[in-house]
């Protein structure tokens, strides 16, 4: 069953949900430069109001009259495979998604990480997606799964307001919910001197007190620290009994990342922004981390973020995979043990924004999301939503 088109398209349509007020963005690694450091309110992608103009990009991998498709993906990933991975594709086996992945890190030199990895990623995602239409079967029953009925999330707090009050209100209405999780977002790091410090101990203060003590809260940094700073904010944060402190420096910096471990006294996680097994392994084998992120839009697809799974498990380190976007996560979630994907990243803000040309909407209730029914990753667009379907790239 061999491929015939690699097509690269973009939707466009108006925005019909609730309005999407700007939000509180995270902390940046730039943000030691003054001019990067925006006001506090700086948008963190939203600021979208009811019928506003949007656009999305898609891949479509075609095989016979059978098609996968995979995104929303950045206008970056596109050029990776319009560039260099369509030319390839063309003709290939589209069910030899071993094979093909295989090849494809094997093809660029710089191949292994970063935005062409990316590109692989999306083209291996949207490859399962086809496989599980030409089976018939959803993507989790192709890797084995379920393996259960439903998978918990944890409710990802990205754009929502860190003024302590007003962060403790919203957390508890999502416990309420049936959340079993909660992760926040810091905005404040070296740059900002003991005042940012404070404040992001204020915010970690004023949510475990909304919450009670052992629910469990995460903290994210997105890589905006140094090590010096790292270590002594998580000493700061280890009385609160965090379940992990996420990305304080980028992930490259293993020995660093051990001494935040090893010195912090709290458990630390990232992965997100590394690269195939490969990458993962030097921080298993280095003892630098208790919880690994990968995301199968970044690293390597449906089919390495299996591989990773597998190698977490040989040294018992759970994977969650980051939520980028949902389906590829949700669906290795649900062919993978309960101890190796123990939940999913839900992005409480992102997520409709992400779904808008989707007919069917995943969403979870009371905390959980069940069993997606359709063939391949349950992806399909919905028409009624799309004004216009142009290609990326043009002329």
């Amino acid at each position: 069953m061999n491929i015939t088109a690699v097509n690269l398209f973009t939707v466009h349509g108006i925005w019909q949900g609730d309005e999407f007020p700007a939000g509180n963005r995270q902390i940046k690694a730039s943000d030691c430069y003054a001019d990067s450091d925006t006001a506090l309110a700086a948008q963190d992608g939203g600021g979208m109001a009811a019928g506003t103009a949007i656009e999305d990009i898609f891949v479509e991998i075609v095989a016979g009259d059978v098609s996968g498709i995979y995104g929303p993906i950045n206008r970056e990933q596109a050029f990776v495979i319009a560039d260099s991975l369509r030319p390839f594709l063309i003709g290939q086996d589209a069910l030899a998604t071993e094979k093909l992945y295989d090849q494809m890190i094997r093809m660029n030199r710089h191949g292994r990480s970063g935005l062409f990895m990316t590109g692989v990623s999306v083209i291996d995602c949207a490859l399962w997606d086809l496989k599980g239409k030409v089976m018939g079967l959803p993507v989790y029953r192709l890797l084995g799964g379920p393996t259960r009925q439903t998978v918990p999330v944890y409710a990802s707090m990205l754009g929502y307001s860190i003024d302590p009050d007003e962060a403790a209100s919203v957390a508890q209405d999502y416990v309420a919910q049936g959340f079993i999780a909660q992760k926040w977002f810091f905005r404040f790091g070296p740059a900002h001197g003991a005042i940012g410090k404070q404040k992001n101990i204020s915010l970690v203060q004023a949510l475990r007190d909304a919450v009670g003590d052992h629910y469990p809260l995460m903290f994210d940094a997105y890589m905006g620290w140094d090590t010096t700073y790292a270590i002594d904010m998580a000493k700061a944060l280890a009385e609160f009994n965090i379940t992990w402190l996420e990305e304080p420096i980028p992930p490259e910096r293993v020995d660093a990342f051990r001494q935040i471990r090893m010195m912090g006294g709290v458990p630390v996680a990232t992965g997100e922004h590394v690269y195939t097994r490969w990458q993962v392994k030097e921080l298993l084998v280095n003892d630098a981390v208790d919880y690994i992120q990968a995301d199968p839009d970044w690293t390597g697809g449906i089919t390495e973020q299996l591989k990773i799974c597998a190698l977490c498990s040989a040294f018992e380190v759970p994977v969650i995979a980051h939520g980028h976007s949902l389906l590829p996560p949700l669906h290795i979630a649900l062919a993978q043990s309960p101890a190796t994907v123990p939940y999913v990243e839900y992005l409480m803000r992102h997520q409709p924004r992400k779904q808008f040309f989707q007919s069917h909407f995943y969403a979870p209730e009371n905390g959980y999301l069940t069993l997606p029914d359709l063939p391949g990753l349950g992806l399909v667009l919905d028409d009624e939503k799309i004004s216009a379907r142009k290609p990326v790239f043009e002329g």
